[in-house]
């Protein structure tokens, strides 16, 4: 598999387009500076665990990298849940539909990662 063509990576690479978007737009107002600097802190995690798991070349550490990365999609996703008195209903539920894409793919493929370790 090559990694540019990884469906957890390709959306994450998205969700991160789309935070710094959505952060710029909050960037200004009062008390959300580090709550967007977290945010999209998280969102730079989930592409970038991905990509050093997968550098690592070992199944076991590559499973690990895409545990945190998961982690990490999960409190993305949080974050917007909580972003509701800065952001539009109908931007959160996108931003959380597409984190729970990347957390599906992420789990389908830890449970494959890990079945082949047996």
């Amino acid at each position: 598999m090559k990694l540019e063509d990884y469906g957890a990576l390709i959306k994450a690479n998205e969700l991160f387009d789309l935070v710094v978007v959505d952060m710029d737009l909050l960037s200004k107002s009062i008390g959300c500076r580090r709550l967007v600097d977290q945010q999209i802190a998280s969102a730079d995690s989930i592409a970038s665990n991905i990509e050093e798991g997968f550098g690592r070349g070992s199944r076991k550490e590559y499973t690990q990298f895409l545990i945190i990365s998961r982690g990490s999609a999960q409190e993305t996703k949080g974050r917007y849940g909580r972003m509701k008195h800065w952001l539009s209903a109908e931007t959160i539920q996108a931003r959380q539909m597409l984190c729970n894409e990347i957390i599906a793919i992420l789990t389908a493929t830890i449970k494959t990662l890990r079945s082949q370790t047996k």
